[in-house]
C-alpha cells in the first residue's frame, strides 16, 4: 500500500511517509493508491467486533506488516485505547423517536478526536523511538483537534508541538484544555483570528519545503492520513450496531449521520462506503455551510465571512478534507483536482463540474442546521430523553428531528435505521446548554481546570504569525 497526493505532482510515499506529514509537497492531501473492497463474509465477521478490534482490522489494510508488524499495530491500538472512560471506547445510545447517537467523546478530552490522535501519537512513537528522530507538529484547532493532540504527545521526548486556538472562538474548558498543559514540549499560541485564518501560516510553514524539511515539521489535523483512516472505524461500528440483520440480501442499508467542519469525518465515511458498507452518508452543518451549498449545488465557494456559531468547532470556511473526496469521486483523477483546487486557491470560488457534482450529490445527502435549530434539538432531546447533546451533536440530531418518521411515512428511506455521530460530549459547551436553558453537567476533572496555571503565547493581528511560529521552532531546536 502506497499513498499519492491528490494532485498528483508528488511521488508516492509508504505509511511511513504519509504519517509524518502534513500536506503534501504539491499542495495536495496524502491518499491510498487504491481502496481495499470488502466482501460479505468480511463484514459479517466483523459485524461481532469491538470498537477497538475494528481499528485494528482497518490499520492492518492501510499499514503493511512488514512497516508494523501485526503484534505491534494491536499492542500499539490498545495503548492508545488505555486511558478512555468507557470499557466499549465508544457507545451507542438509543434515545427515543428512533435515535441513536454514537457517542465518540470517552476519551482524555471529551472529543473524539482522542480516539484518531491518541493511535497517531503511537504509530508516531513507533516510528520514532526506532529511528531516534525528533518531529516538530503544528497544529490549527478551531476547538478540540488542539487539547486532543496535545494529550497524544505530551511529554514525549521525541516531538514538540506548536497549537494555534482561535482567542475566544473556542470555549473556556476547551482552551483550558491546552493552555493548562505545561509540559516543555507543548508550546501554546493563542491568535486573535479565525479558524481558517490560523490555518494560513500553518499552510506557508508546510509550502517551505526546505523549512519543513529541516526542522521535521507534520501536522496532526486531518490533513494527516493516519487520522482519517482510524475514523473509518466509526462507520464500520455504527453500522454494525445499527444494522437489524446481516443475513439478508442485500445487506441492509444505515444511513449515519456526521457533523461536518474540516470534514474528516465525512470522508472516512466515504472511504468506508467505497470498501463496500452499505450506509447512506449524511453531512451536516452549522450555518457555515460550504459543504451543504457543494453537496446541493456543486458551489464550493467562501462566504463573505466565517459566522460565530453555538457549533464552534465547525465554524470553517475552507473544509480542506472536501479535496479528499472530490478526488475520490473523479475517479483518483489528480489532473482534476490540481485544476479545481488551483482555481479555488486563487479565487476561493468554485463551481464543481456537473458529472462531479452529480457524482457527489449521489453520494452525500446534506443539512445545515442554525443556532435556532440546534438549541431546538438540544431541547427537545432533553425533554424527551433526560440527555444532554452537545451543539454538534445536536446538528445531526437537528437532522433526524426534520426527517418523515415511519408512523408518517412508509417510504423506504424511513425504514433505514440511522445513527447520528456525537463528537463531543455536552459537558464541554456550559455556555450554549444554558443558552438552550439547560442544566450543564460538569465531570469534576473538567472544573479542576479553571483553578490550574495556564501558559500561552498570544499572536496579535498585524504580527507576522509565519514568522513568530518560525522562531520559537528554531529556538527549540537549537535545545536538541
Amino acid at each position: 500500500m502506497e499513498y499519492v497526493s491528490t494532485r498528483g505532482g508528488t511521488r508516492p510515499v509508504d505509511f511511513e511517509g504519509a504519517l509524518f506529514s502534513g500536506y503534501a509537497p504539491d499542495g495536495g492531501l496524502f491518499m491510498p493508491q487504491y481502496i481495499p473492497s470488502l466482501d460479505r463474509d468480511t463484514l459479517q465477521r466483523w459485524s461481532s467486533l469491538s470498537y477497538p478490534e475494528l481499528v485494528k482490522e482497518l490499520c492492518s489494510l492501510f499499514v503493511p506488516a512488514k512497516l508494523v508488524p501485526r503484534n505491534a499495530l494491536n499492542e500499539l491500538i490498545d495503548r492508545a485505547f488505555s486511558r478512555f472512560r468507557h470499557k466499549n471506547v465508544v457507545h451507542l445510545s438509543r434515545l427515543k423517536d428512533g435515535l441513536n447517537i454514537l457517542e465518540l467523546w470517552h476519551g482524555v478530552t471529551y472529543a473524539f478526536k482522542d480516539l484518531s490522535l491518541s493511535c497517531t501519537g503511537q504509530f508516531l512513537q513507533y516510528f520514532l523511538e526506532k529511528k531516534q528522530k525528533h518531529v516538530n507538529i503544528l497544529v490549527g484547532t478551531s476547538g478540540d483537534t488542539g487539547s486532543s493532540a496535545i494529550e497524544s504527545v505530551r511529554g514525549q521526548r521525541n516531538v514538540d508541538i506548536f497549537v494555534l486556538l482561535p482567542k475566544g472562538l473556542c470555549t473556556q474548558i476547551q482552551e483550558l484544555q491546552m493552555t493548562t498543559v505545561i509540559e516543555d514540549n507543548v508550546h501554546v499560541f493563542a491568535a486573535h483570528g479565525n479558524s481558517d485564518e490560523i490555518d494560513e501560516p500553518i499552510k506557508e510553514l508546510f509550502a517551505d519545503v526546505d523549512f519543513a524539511g529541516k526542522y521535521h515539521l507534520m501536522s496532526l489535523n486531518s490533513i494527516n492520513w493516519c487520522r482519517i483512516m482510524v475514523q473509518i472505524a466509526h462507520h464500520f461500528y455504527a453500522y454494525f450496531q445499527c444494522a437489524p440483520s446481516l443475513d439478508t440480501t442485500p445487506l441492509p442499508m444505515v444511513e449515519i449521520v456526521v457533523p461536518t467542519g474540516g470534514g474528516g469525518n465525512i470522508t472516512a465515511g466515504c472511504i468506508a462506503q467505497k470498501m463496500g458498507l452499505p450506509i447512506r452518508l449524511i453531512t451536516v452543518v452549522n450555518s457555515n455551510d460550504i459543504i451543504h451549498r457543494t453537496v446541493q449545488h456543486g458551489d464550493f465557494s467562501l462566504a463573505e465571512s466565517v459566522k460565530a456559531t453555538l457549533a464552534s468547532a465547525m465554524d470553517i470556511q475552507e473544509p480542506y478534507n472536501v479535496e479528499r473526496i472530490l478526488w475520490l469521486l473523479s475517479g483518483s483523477d489528480s489532473s482534476l483536482i490540481k485544476t479545481l483546487m488551483e482555481q479555488f486557491n486563487i479565487s476561493k470560488r468554485l463551481k464543481l463540474p456537473e458529472d462531479l457534482h452529480r457524482k457527489l450529490s449521489k453520494t452525500l445527502g446534506s443539512c445545515s442546521a442554525s443556532d435556532q435549530d440546534i438549541v431546538g434539538a438540544m431541547r427537545r432531546c432533553w425533554e424527551e430523553n433526560q440527555y444532554l447533546l452537545c451543539p454538534h451533536s445536536a446538528v445531526a440530531a437537528h437532522y433526524h428531528y426534520s426527517q418523515p418518521h415511519s408512523f408518517l411515512c412508509l417510504s423506504f428511506l424511513s425504514s433505514i435505521p440511522r445513527c447520528c455521530l456525537a463528537p463531543a460530549s455536552a459537558a464541554k459547551f456550559q455556555d450554549a446548554l444554558l443558552q438552550a436553558g439547560l442544566a450543564p453537567q460538569i465531570p469534576p476533572e473538567i472544573t479542576a481546570l479553571t483553578a490550574m496555571e495556564t501558559r500561552s503565547t498570544p499572536l496579535e493581528q498585524g504580527q507576522d504569525w509565519a514568522q513568530m511560529l518560525r522562531g520559537r521552532i528554531e529556538a527549540v531546536a537549537q535545545q536538541w
